[in-house]
Formats: structure tokens, sequence, C-alpha cells
């Protein structure tokens, strides 16, 4: 059995309760895949796509995801905080990211595309650079949060308290500034 596995598309497979089989995939392709249930842990994903697939009670300690797009893909729960954050640099493009843990974790410049983010906890975070376009934060957790530069303009109801996370240079829309008044209960019409 290979460490690695290179330039291969998976279609259709099921995954689930599973430990994948290699180290390593380095320019994959998964789609329409089940990974609920999988043991990804110490697995390194560089450049790969995963388009519409289930991670649903994914375990992920020590994953690697390098230079990674998600697009179409149902996540919920999914605790990133546990993956290695060398060189983590992933993509998310219309995921389902409900209740998803980014704890104290470092995802500088992630893009969050048209993604569910209600309930998805991003205490102790740096999003620095982060982008968030056309993402539903609702209930998302944000405490000593560094968001400095990032990207909320086209955002939906988030709540975030400029008192207690580090919001330099972050970019708001004026519909979205409700969203960082929440904790003063004022009537903004």
């Amino acid at each position: 059995m290979s460490n690695s596995i290179l330039d291969q598309t998976f279609k259709n497979k099921n995954f689930s309760g599973q430990k994948l089989p290699a180290r390593e995939y380095d320019n994959c392709i998964f789609f329409n895949c089940n990974f609920s249930d999988t043991d990804m842990s110490v697995i390194t994903f560089l450049e790969c796509k995963f388009d519409r697939c289930n991670f649903n009670n994914v375990m992920m300690k020590e994953t690697s995801f390098q230079e990674v797009v998600f697009t179409e893909c149902k996540m919920l729960g999914v605790d990133f905080s546990a993956c290695n954050d060398f060189l983590f640099t992933i993509e998310l493009d219309h995921c389902n990211l409900e209740y998803a843990s980014f704890y104290g974790f470092k995802l500088k410049n992630t893009i969050f595309r048209s993604c569910n983010l209600k309930r998805a906890d991003f205490t102790e975070t740096n999003l620095t650079g982060s982008v968030f376009a056309n993402c539903d934060l609702a209930e998302a957790l944000f405490e000593r949060t560094i968001a400095s530069k990032t990207d909320f303009r086209s955002a939906k109801n988030y709540n975030i308290n400029p008192e207690s996370n580090m919001l330099k240079n972050a970019k708001f829309s004026a519909l979205g500034l409700q969203g960082l008044l929440m904790k003063y209960d004022l009537d903004i019409e």
C-alpha cells in the first residue's frame, strides 16, 4: 500500500466509518464522496478539491489541508481546530459549516463564499485578511477573535463585539453595523 496518491479522481465513493488508506493525497479530486464518521487524522491533502462531499462526524486530528477547495460540502460540526495549522490554506464555497469549530485556529486569508456558518465557533481564531462573502453568521461565536483586515461587507446576521475582538481595518457595510452594536441593545432602523 502506497503512502501517497497523486492526481486521482474519486467519484461517488463511500469512505464512511473507515480510515483513509494513504498518508498524502496530492492534486486529487473528490466528487460526491461520503466521509461521515471517517478518520482522516494525520493525513495531508495538497492542492485537492472536494465537491459535494459529506464530512459529518469526521475526525481530523493533525490533518493537513494545503491549498484545498471545498465546494457544496456538508461539514456540520466539523472541528477544524484539531487540524495541523502548518501551511493550512482552504477555500470554502457554498458549504454548510453549521456548528463548525475553528477555536484558537489560524485561518488567515481564508475565503468563505456563500457558506452557512450558523453557530460556528471563531473564539480566539486568527481570521486576519479573511473574506466572508454572502455568508450567514447567525449565532456564530466571536470572542477574542483577531479579525483585522477581514471583509464582512456582504456577510449577514453576525453579532461581533468590537470591545472583545480585534477588528482593526476590518470591512463592514453600513447595513451590517447593527451586528457590531447588538450588545448595546439599541433600536436601529
